[in-house]
This record gives C-alpha cells, structure tokens and sequence, in this order.
C-alpha cells in the first residue's frame, strides 16, 4: 500500500473520535448520560475546553445531544437522518488562544501606527455593535469590522489575512452551536465595552495598554465560552 500523507489531528477530534468509539462498542448506550466534562478531562488527561470542544462536535454530527442544565446524552442515530459531513475546524477555545497571541500584538502595533482615520473606523465599528445589540441582534457584524480595523491600522497583508482567517473561523459549525449556548446580548454588551478600551487604548497611542485591553478581552472571551453549561444563557 502506498505510503499516505500524515496529517496532525486536532486534539478535541481526537478525543471526539475516542467518545464515539466508546458510544459504538456500547460503553455508552442510546440515552445514556455522559460523564461530566471535568470527569472527561481527568480520565483523558485533556483540558476542559478540549473535552467541551470534542462534546460540541458530536453534538453537530448528531451523536450527542447537550441538554443545558442537565448533562450531554447519547442520541439514537439510527433514527435520525445522516447529518451533513462537518469538516474539521479549529476548535473555537484554542482559536481564541491563538487570537489572543496575535491580536494582543496587532493592537500595540495599531497604537504605535494607527491614524486618525483607524481610530474612527475603530469608533465606527463599536457604533455598529451597539445598534445591533439594541435591536437584540448579535452584533458579529461589528465585532469583525472592529477586529479587522485594529489589523488594518498596522499596514500588514500579511497579518490582515491572519487575522481575518481567525475571525472568519468562528463561521465553522462547531464555533456556531457553542456560541448557540453562551452568547447572549448581555455578553456582548459586556465585549463592546471591552473594545472600546482596546479603541481608546490605540487612540491615546498607548501600545501596551492596547495590548493588555486586548488580551482582556480575549482572556473574558474565554471565559465566557468556558463557562458552566448550568450558566449557558445566563451570562
């Protein structure tokens, strides 16, 4: 057999395909409840966001079903019509890890290069996410202007298209339905301020103040995302 070319395998797909496994060999019967995800973690060895990372994209390929408040149940998939294939993605928590990196340094850089005409693209776009937010609407369309602003002022194709890969990620199914449990209104009043301090930060041309309001709000987007499942709708 020729040889084949080796991927790596994110991690929470490796722990989903270990889960399913289990499920198929019957470990885990049609109904059954699913250990908690901190009792996942520790007999996988894994991070808690991984384990919650590996539960979503089950949920999405219909193997299992989260139920907020109550736990994550194994689903009869022999009664439910094939779900449409899900091809891997980043998983959203270490995205956000990833963003935090990158954009915690494009923020320093548009403090230190920005014009006036960034800080008001900047302004523009947190305009946008509270009009939506005041409509109930979830105000992803501003957030991604906002982002992209901050990029844009450092004068960088190359991490324009880094950072706009990122955020264009967050689109993927699996970052869709856990934005479905923890995303409110609510938290993204409590993001729009967090932007604004990265907005003000660039505009007092204070770079590493920008750095640190970006890593804030990338560390409360975590946290957020990592939150209980029993405090899904609630934050």
């Amino acid at each position: 057999m020729p040889l084949q070319i080796v991927e790596p395998k994110r991690l929470y797909r490796q722990i989903a395909d270990q889960l399913r496994e289990l499920i198929a060999d019957g470990e885990f019967a049609v109904g059954a409840r699913l250990p908690a995800e901190r009792d996942l973690s520790r007999q996988l060895g894994v991070s808690r966001p991984s384990v919650r990372e590996a539960l979503i994209a089950l949920e999405v390929e219909g193997t299992v079903e989260v139920r907020t408040g109550s736990g994550v149940y194994v689903l009869d998939r022999r009664r439910r019509a094939a779900p449409p294939a899900v091809a891997p993605e980043w998983g959203p928590l270490e995205l956000i890890r990833a963003r935090r990196v990158v954009e915690g340094e494009t923020a320093a850089l548009a403090a230190t290069l920005g014009k006036r005409k960034d800080v008001q693209a900047l302004s523009r776009a947190i305009d946008t996410m509270r009009e939506l937010a005041d409509r109930n609407v979830m105000p992803l369309e501003g957030d991604r202007a906002f982002h992209l602003a901050v990029v844009d002022a450092c004068g960088n194709a190359v991490l324009s298209e880094t950072v706009q890969g990122f955020w264009d990620s967050r689109r993927g199914p699996i970052f869709t339905r856990l934005g479905g449990y923890f995303e409110t209104v609510k938290s993204w009043r409590s993001a729009i301020e967090e932007h604004e301090a990265v907005r003000d930060a660039i505009a007092a041309r204070d770079a590493d103040g920008a750095r640190r309001a970006m890593h804030d709000h990338m560390d409360k987007a975590h946290q957020r995302f990592s939150a209980s499942w029993r405090r899904a709708k609630a934050v």
